[in-house]
């Protein structure tokens, strides 16, 4: 190689790797311009429009009361021999509960019969007295007239007393009967309040011990006034049904019927009252127990359902951003029939299959490209059924 020649050979090398590098920068520029320069993606929640029945729903407050409350109280005074109960036992009507010491009206009983007994001879005598003076005087006349009437009389007083004593033998039998205390009605006995041993007394302001009839059990919820005449409707045509859930609205404790709706509205809280009874076969319901109501309605058929979160609100109305085939965006407009907590029924705007947005409309308009990923608000359209609110 001819050295005179190689600073030239150098200085092309290097001019061409100039040239290679800025050719490179242009070519990386262009390329970012280009991706800049394209439409952007926004990536969106999305759910699917689903059509199926739609129950409607009307929540309320309730509390929950005894179908029958007995307050159980010694109808005689006298001494408890006997409590034949346990607190807290499920008690048949009819069923023994407590005994009062029966003896001292055991006596007056015998003491009734003996005085039966006497009158009852007494009155035998005075009829035969008086048939006896009734025959001397038709024949003899060895009697007065007087005299008949008098011992008429006196067979009528005796009678009188024997019935008199009669009535006295069925009271001392009643008090004995009223010895035995039994179950007025079936259900729960509450806590003993009086132990045996003690002298108890009719007039007592304390009862024995509290029964509650806790199957069927009633409970009695409120609903605002305007809500009462559809209500009224719906129960001309149908039974309606009420379901109780738990203090946190979570837990469904049980499914019941409504029975009737009272006579008159609360003018303080503009609502009225309802009463719905239920069979509390799992003994989950007890008196003055909270519990939120849902009474159904009626079953709307074939809905188009969407998750409450896809609408929106415009200077037009109300509307929902709709995912094309190419991953676009569509605003329609639509129209809202019921919206039940997290899930809205749709009377017109969006068919069943439509994939609507329900997160990320902030960024969106007509037309946006979107990057569509299935929310969890799907699982909100798909379970109208356990919401709870109606609008």
């Amino acid at each position: 190689m001819d050295l005179s020649k190689k600073p030239q050979l150098i200085l092309g090398l290097a001019v061409g790797l100039a040239v290679s590098l800025v050719g490179c920068g242009k070519s990386g520029e262009k390329s970012r311009t280009a991706r800049a320069a394209g439409p952007q993606s926004v990536p969106v929640g999305v759910a699917t429009a689903q059509q199926k029945d739609v129950p409607v729903y009307l929540p309320g407050l309730g509390s929950v009361t005894a179908f029958n409350t007995v307050s159980v109280r010694t109808r005689i005074d006298g001494q408890l021999a006997r409590v034949n109960f346990r607190e807290g036992q499920h008690v048949k009507k009819g069923e023994l509960l407590a005994v009062i010491d029966p003896r001292p009206y055991e006596v007056a009983l015998s003491q009734a019969q003996a005085n039966l007994f006497r009158d009852q001879a007494q009155l035998h005598d005075a009829k035969l007295n008086y048939e006896r003076f009734k025959g001397l005087l038709q024949e003899s006349g060895a009697v007065s007239q007087q005299q008949l009437d008098t011992q008429r009389a006196t067979a009528d007083q005796l009678e009188g007393a024997v019935k008199a004593d009669e009535a006295a033998i069925e009271s001392a039998k009643l008090n004995l009967v009223y010895c035995h205390i039994t179950a007025p009605i079936e259900g729960r006995v509450g806590i003993r309040l009086v132990d045996a041993g003690n002298m108890v007394h009719a007039a007592d302001a304390n009862p024995l011990l509290v029964i509650t009839q806790l199957q069927p059990i009633v409970v009695l919820f409120t609903l605002p006034e305007d809500q009462l005449p559809e209500v009224a409707s719906h129960m001309r045509n149908s039974t309606l049904e009420v379901d109780a859930y738990s203090r946190d609205d979570q837990t469904k404790l049980a499914q019941g019927k409504l029975l009737t709706i009272d006579n008159q509205i609360d003018q303080t809280t503009g609502t009225g009252k309802l009463k719905a009874v239920f069979d509390n076969r799992d003994n989950l319901l007890w008196p003055n127990q909270f519990v939120n109501v849902r009474l159904l309605l009626e079953l709307r058929k074939n809905r188009i359902v969407i998750p409450a979160a896809a609408i929106q609100r415009g200077p037009q109305g109300t509307f929902v951003f709709t995912v094309k085939p190419d991953k676009t965006v569509q605003m329609r407009q639509v129209t809202v029939e019921l919206t039940q907590n997290n899930a809205a029924t749709i009377a017109n705007g969006v068919a069943a299959g439509d994939t609507v947005v329900v997160d990320g409309q902030d960024k969106l308009k007509e037309g946006s490209l979107v990057d569509p990923r299935q929310a969890g608000g799907n699982r909100n359209a798909q379970s109208p059924a356990s919401t709870a609110g109606a609008s």
